[in-house]
């Protein structure tokens, strides 16, 4: 079954990294805004996701939530479940649910509850620019994968020089594809319970399992 698109786009295999080149500017805006994501617990995220290029067109609005390792993503038609233990990609459209062990399903990709981080392992970062946007300053910090064998060329994440919160990422892959996420609405510390992460059957009739673990 196909996973769902936030995963595939940005799926690396993470390793330390090697003769790593670090801007000063931008590790010091990315460890600000590390830091204000951590100390959260949890959040709650309304986006817009677009792809473009390498034959994709694709455009939806996707719903995240987070609480320390669990998250609940929706988007274009798949929800994913992960409590940090299973991990549950529901697709509408053919009514089916894949579960998975986390840590086999996680193996080699990139969760949401990581994105905050990415740049401590297996990144170079440099300070790229300053741009406007919606009357906010926002600075753009370019990351290159230090593995020559990744799909992606530069993950560019754009933080709001004010508050250090994340406004955009733009993903440039080797082939040409484009894919962005744009934060339109964000909810600190959120009151969500334990089972907002859990898949459960009992509300999707006639659904089928496939149990992969």
């Amino acid at each position: 079954m196909k996973k769902v698109a936030w995963i595939l786009s940005i799926a690396l295999v993470l390793s330390l990294p090697a003769a790593a080149q670090k801007d000063k500017r931008a590790k010091t805006i990315l460890d600000a805004m590390s830091k204000q994501y951590q100390a959260l617990k949890s959040y709650q995220a309304a986006f817009t996701y677009a792809s473009a290029g390498a034959g994709a067109n694709d455009s939806f609005k996707g719903d995240l939530a987070v609480k320390g390792p669990k998250f609940r993503l929706k988007l274009g038609g798949q929800e994913v479940y992960s409590d940090g233990q299973t991990m549950s990609t529901y697709v509408k459209e053919s009514n089916e649910v894949n579960v998975q062990d986390y840590e086999a399903a996680a193996n080699g990709e990139l969760n949401p509850t990581q994105i905050y981080t990415i740049y401590k392992r297996g990144f170079d970062y440099r300070f790229l620019k300053e741009q406007k946007q919606g009357g906010r300053t926002l600075e753009v910090i370019e990351l290159t994968p230090n593995r020559q064998k990744s799909p992606i060329a530069t993950v560019q994440i754009s933080v709001d020089k004010a508050d250090k919160s994340v406004r955009n990422w733009l993903i440039i892959n080797k082939d040409g594809k484009r894919t962005s996420y744009t934060i339109t609405k964000f909810t600190p510390n959120v009151n969500v319970p334990d089972t907002h992460f859990v898949f459960d059957k009992s509300k999707y009739p006639g659904v089928e399992v496939v149990d992969l673990r």
